[in-house]
C-alpha cells in the first residue's frame, strides 16, 4: 500500500493511493498514519480491506497539500557516510560501525513543502535518502533478517544538511541537521510487501533540472536490515521511528572547488524507485 497524509499543515488526514494512482480518503477508517496504526494488524487489514473492496472515497487532488507521510514521529535516527561511492567522493574511510545521528521530528515537513536556508548558511546541502520506518518494537535484535522483519515500510527523506554548521563549528554533527524544515520526508509511505529488496533501489535528485545524485542502494555500507539489528543494540526503536540511510555520492560536498551549495531560489527535486518524487524550494529563513 502507499499510505499518505493530505492537507494543511498540522490538520493533515490520512489517505490512500491506490493501484491506478487514484487518491482515496481513509478518515472514516483509521484516524491517521502513525506508529499506533504501523504497530496494529488488525487496522492494517481494514484499510488494505476497503482498498481491495473499492470502499475508499475520492479525494480531489486538485490543489491539495500533501504532508509528511507519518505523523506523530517518535524519533529520526540517520546514518553518515553509509554509501562507498560518498565515502569516496568526500575522501573518508568507510567506517568500521555505522556512524549515527539524531534529527528532531520536527525538522521533518511534506515532500513539496518550502525548505529554508539557515540565516547565515553559506554551505546548505542536498542529501537524498531511504527513510526506513520501523513497524515493531526492536531491542536487542540477532540478525539482519529480524532487523528486515521490524519494517513498516519504507520512503523518500530529503537529508538537508549545513555543512559548515555540521563540521567546521564543533562538537557534533547535529547542530548541521537540525535546523528547520531540514527533513522533507514523503510523498507516500510504501508498506514493506511492496519493496521486495530494499537494496536494489535508485536514488536520483536534481539541482535546478542538473541531475546531481544518480545512486542505488546496492552502494550502501551497512545495509537496512543490518542498520536496524546494529541500532537495536544502543536504543529501543519503536512503531514509527524513523532511520535515515544515508546518501549516494553526488553531494556539493564532494564537489570541486567552487562547490555549488544551495541559496535561496534553488529548487531541488528527488526520488527513490517505487517511493515517488518531491519538489521544494529554497527560501532564506
Amino acid at each position: 500500500m502507499k499510505l499518505l497524509r493530505v492537507g494543511t499543515a498540522g490538520t493533515e488526514r490520512p489517505a490512500l493511493l491506490d493501484a491506478d494512482g487514484t487518491l482515496r480518503d481513509l478518515s472514516g477508517v483509521v484516524p491517521d498514519i502513525d506508529g499506533a496504526l504501523l504497530a496494529d494488524d488488525a487496522a492494517l487489514g481494514r484499510v488494505r480491506a476497503a482498498d481491495d473492496a473499492g470502499e475508499l472515497p475520492v479525494l480531489d487532488a486538485t490543489g491539495l497539500r500533501i504532508g509528511p507521510p507519518l505523523g506523530r514521529i517518535g524519533k529520526i535516527v540517520c546514518i553518515g557516510l553509509n554509501y562507498h561511492d560518498h565515502a569516496r567522493e568526500t575522501g573518508a574511510e568507510p567506517p568500521a560501525e555505522p556512524v549515527l545521528f539524531m534529527k528532531a521530528p520536527d525538522t521533518v515537513v511534506g515532500p513539496n513543502d518550502t525548505v529554508l536556508v539557515p540565516r547565515a548558511s553559506r554551505k546548505t546541502d542536498w542529501e537524498v535518502e531511504l527513510a526506513v520506518v520501523i513497524g515493531r518494537t526492536a531491542r536487542y535484535l540477532g540478525s539482519a533478517e529480524e532487523g528486515l522483519a521490524h519494517v513498516a515500510g519504507y520512503a523518500v527523506a530529503h537529508d538537508v544538511s549545513e555543512r559548515e554548521f555540521q563540521i567546521e563549528r564543533g562538537g557534533t554533527w547535529d547542530k548541521g541537521k537540525n535546523c528547520e524544515t531540514f527533513n522533507p520526508l514523503g510523498p507516500w509511505l510504501v508498506t514493506a510487501d511492496e519493496v521486495p529488496d530494499p537494496q536494489r533501489l535508485s536514488l536520483r535528485l536534481w539541482v535546478n533540472g542538473e541531475l546531481k545524485q544518480d545512486g542505488t542502494t546496492a552502494e550502501q555500507i551497512f545495509p537496512v536490515g543490518e542498520v536496524v539489528r546494529y541500532l537495536s543494540q544502543f536504543m529501543t526503536l519503536y512503531p514509527g521511528d524513523v532511520i535515515n540511510t544515508g546518501t549516494p555520492a553526488g553531494v556539493a560536498l564532494g564537489a570541486p572547488e567552487p562547490k555549488p551549495f544551495l541559496r535561496a531560489g534553488d529548487v531541488v527535486e528527488l526520488e527513490i524507485e517505487g517511493l515517488g518524487r518531491q519538489r521544494q524550494e529554497f527560501k532564506d529563513a
